[in-house]
């Protein structure tokens, strides 16, 4: 059956993403995807959401992604869903799902029964069997705001302790020296137990304190993931990929313009912050090159530093091209999970992460995003994000940063908090 599809014109953005997120409460399943109205020549919409599920697939660990690319091929439609941090383990669940608060398994995609696109005042909504016409009269009855739940207390607790942390690098740092690895993201995860909270509240706090390009607000039944992520981990449109790692982080000081400047100019001279962000990049174009035609692959953006309400960020951008017959999960499989969030060489830093980290990633530093019916698709890095189980009362979220043999473990422990500063203050102004 084809689907039902309309346009309709918005006149005010911010309001009507508001009525959008209070009408999809009433779904078990959405996928809210936000850009924040951050200007870039690879945005395709203003924001997007996907709500209510006609059929989905929970994805196997270590199948290699052939159930999802069998389920694709059956089902020619809009896919929206997450690759969790393990989906390409061959790993066992006893293995991999230590201390994880909240497990949203390893991977999920499903085919909604509607889908809303936001872009340039102008909205786009599809549907099998509901008239268009029908959705947009029911979000236009929504609040245009988001109710203040009642304050709650929430007690944050972290896995590791400070002197833990600082050690773990110290011996991360060893394994540099020995020549196990270059470069290797360590996390940590804080957690807090007993907690009552409201997603969407959080949620659009979030966003506030933190409006990045690469937000989703994702619900899979009782559990939600908050993400304020400003990382891109793949893009494909057409036979082009695209992808844009970060690393390379320096505070923002909104109150000292001066400060400011230096703090960004920091990155710029950074020896230590541009060979990580190198790193990451001959990582990613490794990775792209296992896939794209030969000679394709080329970094047409190397050290830019962009700019965000919490931190200034160094992002590289690497391109390449696939023969237009490729599978779209080919390319997941070939960069999954990102450099970014792993270390080089991707295998063994890996294996170090499994030894050093107290809990599984889980959803952390996985990926959530759509596949659209012509299989083109966008995914974000899952970083800056909240997670929450409403069932057992749970809250999580993690923190990190790529470790070399120049770093110093004192500042890296900064550096953890800083990227988890909006996270924190923001439980906190709920306490």
């Amino acid at each position: 059956m084809e689907n039902k599809k309309a346009s309709f014109a918005v006149n005010d953005c911010k309001d009507f993403k508001i009525k959008m997120l209070n009408w999809s409460s009433r779904f078990n399943i959405f996928c809210f995807l936000d850009n924040n109205n951050y200007a870039s020549p690879y945005a395709g919409f203003d924001c997007m959401l996907a709500a209510g599920c006609k059929s989905s697939i929970q994805i196997s660990r270590g199948n290699e992604l052939e159930e999802l690319q069998q389920f694709s091929n059956e089902n020619n439609g809009w896919l929206f869903g997450h690759f969790g941090y393990d989906v390409l383990s061959s790993k066992s669940d006893e293995q991999k799902r230590k201390n994880n608060e909240i497990d949203f398994g390893d991977g999920f995609f499903f085919i909604p029964e509607i889908v809303l696109c936001l872009r340039n005042n102008e909205l786009k909504i599809e549907s099998e069997t509901i008239e268009p016409v029908l959705i947009f009269k029911e979000i236009n009855g929504q609040d245009g705001f988001v109710h203040q739940p009642e304050k709650t207390e929430i007690h944050i607790q972290a896995v590791v302790s400070k002197k833990e942390y600082i050690d773990i690098i110290d011996s991360i740092k060893r394994d540099i020296l020995r020549g196990d690895c270059y470069e290797l993201n360590f996390c940590q995860q804080f957690f807090a137990k007993d907690v009552c909270i409201s997603p969407l509240y959080f949620y659009q706090q979030l966003t506030t304190i933190s409006p990045n390009p690469f937000a989703a607000f994702y619900k899979l039944n009782d559990k939600y993931c908050l993400c304020a992520s400003p990382e891109r981990f793949l893009k494909k449109k057409g036979t082009k990929l695209i992808s844009q790692p970060i690393k390379g982080t320096s505070k923002r000081n909104v109150t000292d313009a001066l400060l400011d400047a230096q703090n960004k100019n920091y990155l710029l001279n950074s020896d230590k912050e541009k060979s990580e962000n190198v790193m990451v990049v001959d990582l990613v174009r490794n990775d792209l090159s296992k896939i794209c035609t030969e000679g394709s692959v080329k970094v047409t953006e190397l050290f830019g530093v962009y700019s965000f309400p919490q931190v200034h960020q160094m992002i590289s951008t690497i391109e390449g091209s696939i023969s237009s017959d490729t599978a779209w999960t080919e390319p997941i499989k070939a960069c999954f999970p990102m450099g970014s969030m792993t270390g080089a060489p991707k295998i063994k830093v890996m294996e170090l992460i499994e030894k050093y980290e107290q809990a599984a990633r889980g959803l952390f530093s996985g990926s959530i995003g759509y596949v659209n019916p012509e299989r083109d698709f966008d995914f974000n890095v899952v970083i800056r994000s909240l997670f929450y189980d409403a069932s057992e009362k749970r809250i999580s979220f993690y923190a990190g940063g790529g470790i070399t043999f120049n770093s110093e473990p004192e500042k890296e422990y900064e550096e953890c908090l800083l990227k988890a500063a909006a996270i924190i203050n923001l439980l906190k102004a709920e306490d």
